[in-house]
């Protein structure tokens, strides 16, 4: 039996493809786009999401005025379907328009929702202030306050690890608004400028030179009342939609980005004359069973989602593959041998992609929720397992 999408849906397949041939960039290409060590966001990546948004492809399934065309849901896997297999971004200002964007649409009032084209289109940089020194993946534990003084809040403390602070115009910030109920209980989230008198943004040096992350400081920074998004005290609500939003569209990406990597160990691996070792084509071959195994469980979390429900699947898979991930970047390293260190492209084409690829891999078993958090989500809602005391 072979499964394959209706004429309706290659229709629209065809028409994407299109699209891409004529407007895709070239620097966008390969599933390795994300371990750029340019900083921000480049000129060509602004002027590609607002291309998608313009011609409707930015957002599918949203209607024209929000960048997208009104796709169904299948239509929209299609979409990321060959999105994935190409290795496009749709952005690489990933807040703005998978986590501001859509709670904006869902929480926000008719004020704040006029905000979000910008955010899908790219016209506006966001950052999320959400991690901080001692509450990253658990979020509930956050510190910085905001204590409401007549129609301001003033918000005093600090955030780490924010992206794009640097740029950003506004930042999507999560506050403790009351301490005096339990810790998920009295969060809010607000809309704050920041140009706004009393924020301190220290940019974080990596060990590479760049500055992608930084620690973003509040002292008593006057933030209207009418900035609160959803309800106050309600914000943990909207912090379960925005992660929902993020791990939502993740699985196609990063299964795809795991096949791309399998390909490439192939290849590596005929190079270097291991694909006669025994050992290393069991490795090879269970890889390949475990990216078969996530597609499908892939379109299974679809499939439930299309229907209104629930998808603990993707949990699963955003652990699963970013675990992966840093096996195959491994095995890589070991194929390579002592070639492996080597980072001059003059010795050839690939130097140090596996080595630079299997230390930035650990950062995507912390980003979008770590493995940790995933397993307590697998082990609470998908096994029924009673939660620790």
């Amino acid at each position: 039996m072979r499964l394959a999408w209706g004429p309706e849906e290659e229709a629209f397949r065809a028409e994407l493809d299109a699209f891409l041939d004529a407007h895709a960039p070239r620097q966008g290409l390969g599933l390795d786009f994300a371990a750029s060590e340019e900083e921000g966001i480049p000129q060509w990546a602004r002027e590609w999401q607002a291309t998608l948004f313009d011609h409707g492809w930015m957002v599918p399934g949203y209607p024209p005025e929000l960048g997208g065309r009104n796709a169904t849901p299948v239509q929209t896997l299609v979409y990321q379907e060959e999105m994935a297999a190409r290795g496009l971004p749709r952005s690489v200002h990933f807040p703005g328009w998978a986590i501001v964007a859509p709670s904006l649409l869902e929480f926000g009032t008719d004020e704040q929702k006029e905000l979000a084209p910008a955010a899908l289109r790219g016209d506006m940089v966001w950052c999320i202030g959400m991690s901080e020194p001692n509450a990253g993946s658990d979020l509930a534990s956050l510190k910085t306050r905001a204590v409401l003084d007549g129609d301001h809040f003033l918000v005093s403390g600090q955030k780490v690890w924010t992206s794009y602070a640097m740029s950003a115009q506004k930042c999507f910030c999560y506050v403790r608004t009351n301490p005096d109920v339990p810790k998920h209980k009295g969060i809010t989230v607000l809309i704050i400028d920041m140009d706004t008198p009393g924020i301190d943004i220290r940019p974080l040096r990596q060990i590479t030179g760049t500055t992608h992350f930084a620690e973003v400081f509040f002292d008593d920074v006057a933030v209207p009342r009418q900035n609160v998004i959803g309800a106050v005290d309600d914000g943990w609500r909207v912090t379960m939609g925005s992660l929902a939003h993020e791990r939502g569209g993740l699985w196609l990406q990063t299964v795809a980005g795991v096949d791309h990597v399998l390909t490439d160990l192939k290849a590596l691996a005929k190079r270097t004359g291991a694909d006669g070792n025994q050992a290393v084509r069991r490795r090879l071959a269970d890889a390949h069973a475990q990216v078969s195994a996530l597609k499908a469980l892939g379109y299974k979390g679809f499939s439930s989602f299309a229907q209104g429900s629930s998808a603990p699947e993707h949990s699963y898979l955003k652990m699963a593959t970013s675990e992966l991930q840093k096996s195959l970047f491994e095995l890589g390293m070991e194929l390579e041998g002592p070639a492996g260190i080597v980072i001059d492209p003059d010795h050839h084409q690939a130097a140090g992609r596996w080595a630079f690829s299997f230390f930035t891999s650990f950062a995507g078993t912390i980003a979008g929720g770590t493995s940790e958090i995933q397993r307590n989500i697998i082990a609470e809602r998908v096994l029924g397992l009673p939660r620790g005391k």
